[in-house]
């Protein structure tokens, strides 16, 4: 197996963005940074240009970095105490499916990476200083980096006081997972088989390739896939997804080969997680917006208002997935030993509208705009998306016609539900 697919972009991709749910790279990136600005400011006492610099009083520098020290460290107190709080929220008030989404906002990150750096380097510095490490050149050095310092957390600091504000919010949420899942959608809209060949129908033949441990699987590399499958003259055809929940019972992959396959490298391309993730499972995104939609309509919230935002929202996504792709979007085809399965659009549909359908269907005015969405979409050209709209939206007539007393307000559901032009 070449080294090509252990280092392929799709799975560094995959490795950066789990970097990014984790809270403690930046700030730790940061402190080492600022370490090592502190030593590198003796660097200049050896510069051809030390005898021009200005002369800066031991006192002045000593007591702004005692100021910085002093400062920094409470404001990056409160900082965790708010982004707890933010976390927190999101989970009570949106879904807690969202919380890596949040935990990931790099604003946030770096306005908290900015005031650990800014603590340890005004203490590394405020020690180096007075214990004489530094001379004329050095002193002048480490006043000219502790403005500039001072500087950056001024402006980190007012953009980070407007994000916290919203930071947590169910708006905010809302409009964090919209983005993942956009995203997740274009990038398997550009490549619905994630480039291997289609697979239509699954054949179920050679030996299958069963999951080893239990769990979600987050990512399959098919680069690894497509180099196995040269190396041993393997056909393989890939039968789950990413955001698929496998167990030892479940079956990955069937692999034809002429001879015995090596079976570990195989498993090694499927990544078997705990939860699920954002980038790789568009349906997992549409699955959050409607947990944010569902708690909005339980009797302990009883906020209409969110479940109709996020049904525009569906509507939104799905109108992307479904755009026409421009000249040159298309990805080509590279994995050509690898076969993969492309998204249900029924599969997709319910994900987004069954919770919304059943927990809203007593709703007046959530019910109505489900009915406007649905044939918003059973508008579009694509078959298989006007025959799922169709079929959710007599489902939610009929959920609604069974929840609703009033004889009035199911007239007014039925009545969009069965308009041939809605106006959304």
């Amino acid at each position: 197996m070449s080294r090509s697919s252990l280092l392929s972009l799709d799975r560094l991709r995959f490795f950066v963005q789990r970097i990014r749910e984790r809270l403690w790279v930046k700030p730790l990136a940061l402190c080492v940074l600022s370490v090592g600005g502190v030593f590198l400011a003796k660097l200049a006492e050896g510069a051809p240009f030390a005898d021009i610099l200005p002369v800066v009083s031991l006192d002045s520098v000593e007591a702004l970095l005692s100021v910085m020290a002093s400062s920094m460290l409470v404001i990056a107190t409160f900082a965790v105490g708010s982004m707890v709080a933010a976390y927190a929220s999101a989970s009570a008030a949106a879904t807690p499916r969202s919380i890596p989404l949040v935990i990931a906002d790099d604003v946030t990150q770096n306005a908290l990476s900015a005031f650990i750096g800014a603590f340890i380097f005004s203490l590394v510095a405020l020690i180096a200083v007075t214990n004489g490490y530094f001379q004329g050149a050095g002193l002048f050095t480490i006043f000219a980096l502790t403005v500039w310092v001072f500087g950056i957390v001024i402006i980190t600091f007012v953009r980070w006081v407007d994000r916290i504000a919203r930071l947590g919010r169910v708006v905010n949420t809302i409009e964090r997972v919209e983005e993942s899942t956009a995203e997740a959608l274009a990038r398997r809209r550009r490549a619905p088989t994630l480039c291997a060949t289609p697979l239509r129908d699954v054949r179920a033949q050679g030996q299958p390739l069963m999951c080893s441990r239990v769990g979600y699987v987050q990512h399959v590399d098919l680069a690894t896939l497509q180099d196995c499958a040269e190396v041993q003259s393997a056909r393989i055809e890939v039968v789950v997804l990413p955001g698929t929940f496998a167990s030892p019972d479940r079956v990955l992959a069937y692999v034809e080969a002429e001879g015995a396959i090596d079976e570990e490298p195989l498993r090694a391309a499927f990544t078997i997680g705990r939860t699920r993730t954002f980038e790789d499972d568009p349906r997992f995104g549409l699955v959050a917006l409607s947990e944010i939609a569902d708690k909005a309509l339980s009797p302990g919230v009883n906020d209409p208002g969110t479940a109709i935002d996020v049904i525009g929202t569906l509507v939104r996504l799905f109108t992307l997935w479904r755009r026409p792709l421009e000249q040159g979007e298309q990805a080509a085809t590279r994995y050509d030993r690898v076969w993969v399965p492309e998204l249900s659009v029924d599969d997709l549909f319910d994900d987004a509208f069954t919770a919304i359908a059943r927990d809203g269907a007593g709703i007046a005015e959530v019910a109505i705009r489900l009915q406007k969405a649905l044939c918003a979409l059973a508008a579009q050209e694509d078959q298989a998306m006007v025959r799922a709209a169709s079929r959710h939206s007599r489902l939610a007539l009929a959920r609604s016609d069974h929840a609703m007393d009033l004889a009035e307000d199911r007239a007014a559901v039925r009545a969009v539900a069965l308009s041939e032009t809605v106006d959304i």
